[in-house]
């Protein structure tokens, strides 16, 4: 009996390896909201001919990770 708790409790509790993915994929998904939403500014700013923004929003995006 004492052997079935720990192997269940074994499966509740996520293991190092588990929260270092889950943390890696939502960095991965923050990136690329990001990259999303920059890329969605530069249409932006290419559609209202704004060429200060557009070279700002540039050089941000080439600064991401």
């Amino acid at each position: 009996m004492e052997n079935n708790v720990s192997n269940e409790m074994s499966r509740v509790e996520p293991s190092i390896s588990d929260e270092m993915l889950a943390e890696l994929f939502l960095d991965k998904v923050i990136m690329d909201f990001k990259k999303r939403k920059i890329l969605k500014e530069i249409d932006h700013s290419l559609k209202n001919k704004d060429k200060e923004a557009f070279l700002r929003l540039t050089e941000k995006l080439k600064s991401e990770p």
